[in-house]
C-alpha cells in the first residue's frame, strides 16, 4: 500500500517507521522533521490510503480547513472527545466522509515501544470489514492487528482510559497503594463500560485489547503522559504548568471535561470521571478520594 501519514508526533513517527516494513510510506506535519518520505500536505493528500494522527481537539478544526474527498481511506489513530461539542471522532469524521471510509485504531500501544519494535497487539474497527482488514494486514509482523465492527466501543474506550490514567496518577502520587489503584482500574473499567454501553457500544469491547488493555497500559506507567498528569495533580501543582511540563498534549485532561458533561446531559453514573474533571477544576485530590472511598 502507498499510506500518507498526517501528525508527525510520537505516535504517528512510531507508526510511521512500523508500516514502512511493508508499504510505501510518506508523512507530514505542521513543523517540517527530519524523516525520509516526508513531504508536503497536499502530496499526502494526494493518495487513498491516509493514517491521521492528529491531537483530538484539533480534528474538528482541520477538517474544516482541509476536508477530505469521498475517495480517501482513513484509519484515525487520535483518542478523545472533542471538549467544546463533545462529539466523538468518529461523529466529526463522518460529516466529511461515509462511515465506510473511515477505520480507527486503538488498542494498548506507547509510541516508544513500538519504535523500539518491540511486540504489541491493535485492534482496527470499522464497519467495513474490507478495509479494517486491509489496514490490519498493513502493520508488520511484530505488530498483531486485529479486527472489529464496533466503532463506538474503541471510541469511548481509547478515550475514556485516559481519565482513568489521570485518576490513577493521582492515586500513585498519593502513595495510596497498590490494592487501592487495583480497586480504582477494577471500578473504572465497569464505568468505561457504562458509559459506553449508553452510547451503543459493546461489553465485549471494553473486556479486551481496546479497553481493558489500554486502560491497563495507560494507567500503569509513566510512560503515559494522563498518569503523570495525575502524579503532578497530586503533587499539588498547578494544571498550566503541568502542562508546560508536559510539551505534549494530555488527552484526558479535555476528555475528563466532555464525559463529565455527557454524563450530566445523559443521567450517566461516571463517579471517577466526575472527581477527575474536578480535581482539573482545583478540587483537592485527597478530598475526591475519601469521597471515592465513600461511595
Amino acid at each position: 500500500m502507498e499510506i500518507g501519514i498526517i501528525g508527525a508526533g510520537a505516535w504517528g513517527e512510531a507508526l510511521y517507521y512500523a508500516l514502512k516494513d511493508k508499504n510505501r510510506v510518506y508523512i507530514t506535519s505542521r513543523h517540517k522533521k527530519n524523516l525520509e518520505n516526508f513531504v508536503p500536505l497536499e502530496e499526502i493528500l494526494k493518495l487513498e490510503y491516509l493514517l491521521v494522527v492528529l491531537p483530538a481537539q484539533s480534528v474538528r478544526g482541520w477538517l474544516k480547513e482541509h476536508p477530505l474527498s469521498s475517495h480517501h481511506k482513513v484509519l484515525v489513530a487520535s483518542k478523545g472527545i472533542d471538549s467544546q461539542t463533545k462529539e466523538f471522532l468518529n461523529q466529526i469524521y463522518e460529516k466529511y466522509l461515509p462511515p465506510s471510509n473511515l477505520a480507527y485504531l486503538s488498542g494498548p500501544s506507547f509510541a516508544k515501544e513500538v519504535k523500539e519494535r518491540l511486540p504489541t497487539a491493535l485492534v482496527v474497527s470499522s464497519i467495513n470489514s474490507d478495509l479494517a482488514s486491509k489496514y490490519a494486514a498493513a502493520f508488520p509482523d511484530f505488530i498483531k492487528a486485529y479486527t472489529d465492527d464496533d466503532v463506538m466501543g474503541a471510541e469511548v474506550a481509547g478515550a475514556y482510559k485516559n481519565v482513568i490514567a489521570i485518576a490513577s496518577g493521582i492515586c500513585e502520587g498519593l502513595k495510596l497503594g497498590n490494592n487501592a489503584r487495583a480497586a480504582l482500574l477494577a471500578r473504572g473499567l465497569v464505568e468505561m463500560e457504562r458509559f459506553g454501553r449508553f452510547f451503543g457500544a459493546k461489553t465485549q469491547t471494553f473486556l479486551g485489547l481496546s479497553g481493558a488493555g489500554d486502560l491497563f497500559l495507560t494507567a500503569s506507567s509513566t510512560l503515559s503522559r494522563n498518569f503523570r498528569v495525575g502524579l503532578f495533580l497530586a503533587q499539588g501543582l498547578r494544571l498550566e504548568d503541568i502542562l508546560k511540563k508536559l510539551g505534549e498534549v494530555a488527552e484526558g485532561v479535555y476528555t475528563a471535561k466532555a464525559i463529565y458533561e455527557l454524563s450530566l446531559q445523559n443521567g450517566i453514573y461516571t463517579p471517577i470521571a466526575k472527581e477527575v474533571y474536578e480535581i482539573i477544576e482545583g478540587k483537592d485530590p485527597k478530598q475526591s478520594i475519601d469521597q471515592l472511598l465513600k461511595r
